[in-house]
């Protein structure tokens, strides 16, 4: 997995050397979402079409949803439902290695999250069209930490979601 992850990124970072379009603000924003979907695919197996992110910051903590767009896709329905149930164990723990591998970096307020998390209560729930990890916390820095996340989330997967 490890060499596959590098072989990605030297081709990931290959590409964009040949291709800087970076400069061009019509491109910068999509050749980065385009990357994170990309590595997003790789590190999950589940493909970023046909599915949509959401990313929910709440008074007491916050939400990760992922849904498919079409229910009937039982494959990746089953897939979405996996990835989200390892998420909320992987955090429940302090492992914060896949969203590092999805954005090429440590997400703002993951290693608050690793450190505080016995302050954290982590829970996953089916829903119709995929399912949700919900986060809450009564600790201020957890907290805080949470939203950072979660936010970065919005704004790297280029949700739409609300900041606030």
């Amino acid at each position: 997995m490890r060499t596959a992850l590098v072989v990605l990124f030297t081709a990931n970072a290959a590409t964009a050397s040949s291709q800087d379009q970076s400069s061009c603000p019509m491109h910068a924003g999509a050749t980065h979402k385009a990357q994170v979907d990309h590595r997003h695919q790789g590190a999950t197996g589940i493909p970023t079409e046909g599915t949509e992110h959401h990313f929910v910051v709440a008074p007491d903590g916050g939400s990760i949803r992922l849904a498919v767009k079409d229910p009937r896709q039982t494959q990746a329905l089953d897939g979405v439902r996996s990835h989200l149930r390892l998420i909320t164990r992987s955090f429940a723990s302090g492992d914060f290695a896949l969203p590092t591998q999805i954005h090429a970096r440590v997400p703002p307020g993951a290693e608050t999250l690793k450190a505080r998390r016995d302050k954290l209560r982590y829970s996953y729930s089916d829903v119709p069209d995929g399912g949700v990890v919900t986060i809450r916390t009564t600790d201020r820095e957890a907290l805080a930490a949470l939203h950072e996340f979660l936010r970065f989330q919005v704004s790297d997967h280029e949700t739409g979601d609300s900041l606030e």
